[in-house]
């Protein structure tokens, strides 16, 4: 298993110095990874100013919650702490009166049967409170009770590591966790260590990309494992630009990495495109809607090799077009996928940038280089 993972860790970055030293684009590369080398240590910390101070406050609120209370406390401050916990549970929170005397808390008003139990239990629970006084009026159905009418509904709150985004803190200490079962599971060098190595690996994964599990994974997310926003000014009018846009022979001319698309069927494509290390991929895509001269949408078709969807759009500014394209795809093994993907060379973010300045060059001087090649507008 040594053996293995010396191997591919050598593999892959063998892959990326060569990339950094090819003569051709290897200087842009480099300076990209300086560029890139600097954002990373800027955000990382500002991360860690966020997550000290994210973890001082939860402790300052552990502390409250454990302590806190045991001292007097005024009835105003329970009547507060009461009415904010009963919006968790009561989807009429308004409709019900709250009064405290002594740490004892009474409550009155409307309330449906179904959220009745829950609501007295939720402020049993309110740090201070000593006891409930439980004058509620239920009702079954809120049928001709005019406080228990319209509302929201209740939303019960997911705990954190169940949501899809989380705190700084939990990001934290999830990573940490993770990045202490990865070198545990990884010392030990036999089948249960890789398991737990695995899980490692895949918690330092969800804290540091934010990504829920899924996402992060490829499994059922779909067209939104990654997504990519991008801008640009060129100096050509709307109708235009939705013209050249809707003749898939002019993609080729453009998008360095894409070798050939064709038309297949009425508002439908088939993309040849050269992947990671050029390695080859085709796919189908459908155009789902357009709007002349304003937005073209479209999607791969169903059990594609890399789902995908996008829009463009075309809008007027100044003396031309904003050309605004949001991309989202979910490469194979889905956000880890494109990390390998960026490592070996094909990383669509980076791509869409050099393409998006290509077609600028193509429309406004006639003229851009594609497949190491010069290409006209004509």
């Amino acid at each position: 298993m040594k053996t293995l993972t010396m191997g591919m860790t050598g593999f892959v970055l063998g892959v990326g110095v060569a990339r950094l030293l090819e003569p051709r684009g290897g200087a842009r590369r480099r300076a990209e990874v300086v560029q890139k080398s600097a954002r990373l240590a800027h955000e990382a910390a500002d991360f860690a100013g966020k997550s000290s101070r994210d973890l001082k406050n939860r402790s300052r609120g552990l502390w409250h919650a454990l302590f806190g209370w045991r001292g007097p406390v005024d009835d105003e401050v329970l009547v507060e702490r009461a009415r904010s916990r009963l919006g968790r549970v009561c989807s009429h929170p308004g409709a019900i009166e709250v009064f405290a005397r002594e740490r004892r808390v009474e409550l009155r008003g409307p309330v449906l049967a179904s959220e009745h139990d829950q609501v007295v239990r939720e402020v049993e629970r309110v740090p201070g409170v000593s006891a409930v006084e439980d004058r509620l009026e239920v009702h079954e159905r809120p049928d001709d009770v005019p406080a228990l009418q319209g509302g929201a509904g209740r939303s019960i709150p997911k705990p954190e590591l169940l949501q899809e985004n989380w705190a700084p803190a939990t990001r934290l200490l999830v990573g940490a966790a993770g990045a202490g079962l990865f070198g545990w599971g990884a010392a030990r060098r036999d089948l249960p260590g890789l398991g737990v190595a695995g899980l490692g690996a895949l918690l330092l994964g969800r804290s540091i990309t934010n990504l829920p599990v899924r996402r992060l994974l490829g499994v059922g997310a779909g067209q939104r494992g990654i997504d990519v926003r991008k801008s640009i000014h060129i100096a050509a009018p709307p109708e235009e630009l939705y013209r050249f846009f809707m003749a898939a022979e002019n993609f080729p001319r453009f998008m360095q990495h894409v070798r050939e698309v064709r038309v297949t069927g009425e508002a439908r494509w088939h993309w040849r495109v050269e992947g990671p290390s050029g390695i080859e991929v085709e796919w189908d895509a459908e155009v789902t809607r357009t709007d002349p001269g304003r937005l073209i949408s479209w999607k791969t078709v169903d059990n594609s090799t890399v789902e995908s969807s996008g829009t463009v759009r075309f809008v007027p500014d100044g003396d031309g077009t904003r050309v605004d394209v949001r991309l989202t795809y979910n490469p194979p093994f889905g956000a880890l996928g494109h990390v390998v993907a960026a490592l070996l060379g094909g990383d669509p973010k980076r791509q869409l940038d050099d393409d998006l300045l290509r077609l600028k060059s193509l429309l406004e001087r006639g003229k851009a280089s594609g497949h190491e090649e010069r290409v006209t507008l004509s």
